[in-house]
């Protein structure tokens, strides 16, 4: 019997091939997706990346996207109450929703929290990407048709210039030592426009690039309307 899994959605390439490879699997099926959008910003809270960007990404894979707001200043309790409150939405919505996935790949004290906050709150969690060789699979990734532009650059590890580079095998080789080849030190963070996990891919005009809190390059993509 197929469990039904609410896969946590940044609109970035780690989601998105999680969900590529969820909905490869038979004893799994991705029921929705779950997102935590910034009040004030309308965009998700790390990347961020638009919300009417997130919902065309949404569209495009064919499934309903959930949104848990928290306020610009969130600390971590405040965050874990709104998170509960979306995930009590979806079980009324799912009532056998039990299931979470994520994208993590490497950072295993990343994962022990979501195992055991979620847990917590009677949820199970799944991590169908980790552990896998970074640099490997960023070549799948790019190889198996994703298509994806940095929209998050981090000044502190990377310098500003890779904000709004496309995410392809030049990137990688332009990648200083000790870069992870998919980000997953908080390098930089990407979103996607196209991949095999989308039934058509997303028309999004590159904008501009701004500093914010003096370290993170932030680079615009904005959903172009149809004419």
């Amino acid at each position: 019997m197929s469990i039904p899994v609410l896969l946590s959605w940044s609109g970035g390439k780690d989601a998105a091939w999680a969900l590529h490879h969820l909905q490869q699997r038979d004893d799994m099926h991705v029921a929705a997706l779950l997102t935590t959008l910034t009040e004030g910003h309308e965009r998700s809270s790390m990347q961020g990346v638009r919300a009417t960007v997130l919902h065309a990404q949404a569209r495009a894979a064919g499934l309903p996207l959930l949104s848990s707001w928290i306020p610009q200043a969130c600390d971590n309790a405040l965050y874990l109450q709104r998170m509960t409150d979306t995930l009590h939405q979806a079980q009324q919505r799912w009532p056998d929703l039990k299931t979470l996935a994520f994208g993590d790949l490497l950072l295993q004290d990343i994962r022990s929290w979501r195992e055991q906050q979620y847990a917590t709150l009677g949820w199970k969690t799944v991590f169908p990407l980790f552990g896998r060789d970074t640099r490997a699979l960023a070549r799948e990734m790019i190889d198996g048709g994703l298509r994806a532009h940095l929209c998050c650059v981090d000044t502190q590890h990377l310098d500003a210039a890779f904000a709004g580079r496309g995410f392809d095998h030049s990137l990688l080789e332009a990648l200083p030592p000790g870069i992870d080849a998919c980000g997953e030190n908080g390098e930089f963070h990407t979103c996607v426009s196209a991949g095999p996990m989308f039934t058509n891919a997303l028309a999004v005009t590159q904008g501009e690039t701004v500093l914010r809190d003096s370290r993170y390059a932030y680079t615009d993509f904005v959903l172009q309307e149809p004419a």
